[in-house]
């Protein structure tokens, strides 16, 4: 919101004309537009120096999802031999095709802010269908294709099922021990505690963690206190949560800063079960 009006963010292409006198006061020639719900590692340089030689308009990059994905839900796009796109569809009902889009996009900063200045005017606020299948025809378009690992994050499945990725060790590999690494924000807390009698198999726990049951195929955030002869089984259990003792949690995503009564019993019978159990809802 600013002082000339009260909107949200109308849109993609609405929320960079709200921040456009960023692009103004800016002197870099290009700008790279990416999505914040995706998980990914790319070296923009390369998408740049392919936009460069292609001397395209925009450059998207783009992945061919496997059959067992839902494409119908991203944007889904065809290219000629040449790799410039000549069809783009956003979220059709029956795609044509498994290359879809990123939504990680390369642009000349000049251009961008005459398209979005002229979307603006008449009304127009989304980035894709609004720009890039509207000019399709009038610009050159491009797609980058990837092969690397890419998951968009818009349900609670696809949170659950990108952090179960990371039990697989190829993932880990590919994130922390291949170049250039991943790194997160380091809080000064001890190593995670397995104290006698606990069993971790295949499992994430973080700094600060302190087990005592048994846990399998779960992530388990900073600061978890899983109790005696507790089972935890295929869940992810987010930062500064205590669980009680005798406590089997199956298929969830058990809430931050929770409390988890002894005794309890949850899981997810069709689907991810979401977890929320605040102290102050109980005396323990």
């Amino acid at each position: 919101m600013t002082s000339d009006h009260s909107f949200w963010s109308r849109g993609t292409a609405d929320s960079i004309y709200q921040n456009i006198s960023f692009l103004k006061d800016s002197h870099e020639p290009y700008v790279i537009i990416a999505s914040g719900d995706c998980v990914y590692k790319m070296n923009y340089n390369k998408v740049l120096e392919y936009h460069i030689a292609k001397k395209a308009d925009i450059t998207v990059v783009c992945k061919e999802l496997p059959s067992s994905e839902n494409v119908e839900r991203f944007g889904v796009l065809t290219m000629n031999e040449d790799q410039r796109i000549i069809d783009f569809e956003e979220k059709p009902v029956e795609a044509k095709g498994r290359t879809i889009s990123c939504g990680i996009y390369v642009i000349r900063r000049r251009q961008l802010i005459e398209l979005i200045e002229k979307a603006e005017e008449e009304d127009r606020h989304d980035f894709v269908s609004d720009i890039l299948v509207r000019y399709r025809n009038q610009k050159r378009i491009y797609g980058y294709k990837i092969d690397s690992y890419w998951k968009n994050i818009a349900t609670v499945n696809d949170y659950f099922r990108t952090n179960m990725d990371f039990l697989k060790p190829e993932v880990r590999d590919y994130f922390f021990n291949q170049y250039p690494d991943v790194y997160s924000k380091v809080d000064d807390l001890p190593p995670a505690k397995y104290n006698v009698g606990s069993q971790v198999h295949n499992s994430l726990a973080s700094s600060g963690c302190i087990i005592n049951g048994t846990v399998q195929d779960s992530v388990l955030f900073k600061k978890v206190f899983v109790g005696n002869n507790c089972f935890i089984k295929n869940s992810i259990i987010l930062n500064d949560v205590y669980i009680g003792d005798n406590t089997h949690i199956e298929n969830c995503i058990v809430e931050s800063h929770g409390t988890i009564r002894a005794n309890s019993y949850y899981k997810g019978e069709n689907g991810v079960q979401i977890v929320i159990e605040r102290s102050d809802r109980f005396f323990l």
